[in-house]
């Protein structure tokens, strides 16, 4: 009897490793993987064809990019969604990636992700990240770091020159905006420069109000959960109305630089590193770093104050992450997961390339002086950005600090020497004064309505907080042009949900 139940186990375990082989050798190996990305992977002027050729010789693959300006990125996405020329991969916001999920536009990797060599692999942190990114249950999106947020900078030279510190509420911030305004902190002799700046008075994406925390405070102009669990619509709240007299306060008094309205992420990062303006928030961590050597770069302070949030805001929003979506019409989703997505967080040759980049392009191990400090044989450095000279790499797509997975065991991981001070002081700021942000489910109703409800609530906080509509005008505004109707069809969507 033992002999034969020790058979039986043998052929079990047989039957079982001849399954997993058979399942395995079913993925078959593209030949080649088209992906849609935005400039959160290095740009074509930043060493992106030696990326891509390094991708293309650890996995044997041809890989094309798509890779638009950063600020044009959703709406060449759209444009591709469209016109039914599909990428096999894309990266897409948390709102891009419930409404394409609701509409059928991306693939079900639950199972393949389930059965993944980085979930199996020990190595992996980010559960309650992915069960946050799960819709219904389901997983379409995949992302190797958690979401991050947005923290207030404040250049210190500045405070300096108007003899203030760092503001700790509302009152004690918009004073600080007042000096920057009208006090020539910059010291050119000319009264020419702004408190603050921001990429639109509402973000692009969710969490929609992370660069201008300090004026919105609790109020939230996309659909939030309730105590309760219902769902209410956040611009019609009447927090939302003391949030725009904030900003049409601070706007009238010339605080908020006026090309706001039009503003893209990069004319902001611009405008600051040439002393336009004070206060800009923006994202922790390696942004501290960035901030910092750009603003070096052009010969001007780079020490910045990274703000807790100040006593109204009370939390930064932490974002739910950007993922990668593999596209419903791509021909070999399985494949495409598995030497995709599922190698990105390898703990070896691979996630360094995705977190690092590419040895003697953007990092380097030998003897050398990089931006006039020296380094020796085998000490790990990132090298000077080919796009900006005087400054040095960071990172590559995935920030060390934000990692869901750890390098394997036995290989060197350069988190250590490549995290300056003040990028890990912002880091942990952030993420011991933060709280999560979380999707809000698509229905039909929001497929249906949402992008007139968004234009038309984008447009009216804009003529508010410009002077140019008062309050009530704007709410009398909203429910002409159907905003209101619009916006209880989807409350009803969403509480039919959550019945």
């Amino acid at each position: 009897m033992k002999k034969l139940l020790s058979l039986m186990l043998v052929l079990a375990m047989t039957f079982t490793m001849v399954t997993v082989v058979a399942s395995a050798e079913e993925v078959a190996k593209p030949e080649k993987i088209t992906i849609l990305a935005d400039t959160t992977i290095f740009s074509a002027n930043n060493g992106r064809d030696e990326m891509e050729a390094r991708w293309e010789e650890l996995t044997g693959i041809e890989l094309e990019i798509i890779q638009p300006d950063h600020d044009a990125y959703y709406d060449v996405m759209q444009q591709h969604i469209a016109s039914g020329e599909w990428p096999d991969v894309m990266i897409l916001s948390s709102t891009y990636y419930s409404s394409y999920a609701a509409e059928g536009v991306l693939w079900d990797m639950t199972e393949a992700w389930e059965n993944s060599e980085t979930k199996a692999s020990g190595r992996f942190s980010g559960d309650v990240v992915f069960d946050g990114l799960k819709i219904d249950g389901s997983l379409y999106g995949f992302s190797a770091t958690r979401g991050n947020g947005c923290v207030t900078y404040v250049k210190q030279a500045w405070l300096d020159a108007v003899d203030m510190t760092a503001p700790t509420n509302f009152e004690e911030y918009v004073a600080m905006l007042d000096a920057f305004t009208k006090n020539d902190p910059d010291g050119d002799g000319v009264a020419d420069t702004f408190g603050v700046s921001a990429a639109g008075f509402i973000g692009a994406e969710a969490p929609f109000v992370n660069y201008l925390p300090e004026f919105y405070q609790d109020a939230y102009p996309f659909f939030v959960a309730q105590e309760d669990g219902t769902w209410v619509d956040g611009f019609t709240q009447p927090n939302m109305e003391a949030a725009l007299a904030r900003l049409s306060d601070a706007y009238a008094a010339g605080y908020i630089d006026p090309t706001t309205l039009t503003n893209g992420t990069g004319d902001c990062r611009n405008k600051f590193y040439d002393d336009g303006f004070g206060a800009f928030t923006y994202w922790a961590g390696t942004w501290a770093t960035n901030l910092k050597t750009n603003l070096e770069a052009n010969e001007l302070p780079g020490d910045l104050v990274a703000l807790a949030p100040i006593a109204e805001v009370g939390a930064y929003y932490d974002r739910v992450p950007p993922v990668w979506a593999i596209t419903s019409q791509c021909e070999n989703p399985e494949g495409v997961f598995k030497y995709f997505i599922d190698t990105m967080l390898d703990g070896n040759e691979m996630q360094m390339l995705w977190t690092y980049g590419v040895e003697d392009v953007h990092y380097s191990f030998k003897a050398e002086t990089i931006l006039e400090k020296e380094y020796a044989e085998g000490q790990f450095h990132m090298l000077e950005n080919l796009e900006k000279e005087g400054t040095a790499y960071t990172k590559h797509h995935i920030d060390p600090m934000l990692s869901l997975a750890t390098f394997a065991e036995g290989v060197y991981d350069p988190k250590a020497d490549s995290v300056k001070p003040e990028a890990a002081a912002a880091a942990q700021l952030f993420n011991e004064s933060s709280k999560l942000a979380t999707i809000v489910p698509t229905t039909e109703d929001m497929t249906m309505y949402n992008g007139d409800l968004t234009t038309l609530k984008n447009e009216l906080v804009a003529k508010v907080t410009m002077g140019e509509m008062t309050y009530a005008d704007a709410m009398a505004k909203f429910e002409a042009d159907g905003g209101k109707a619009w916006s209880d069809a989807i409350v009803a969507s969403l509480n039919a949900l959550a019945e």
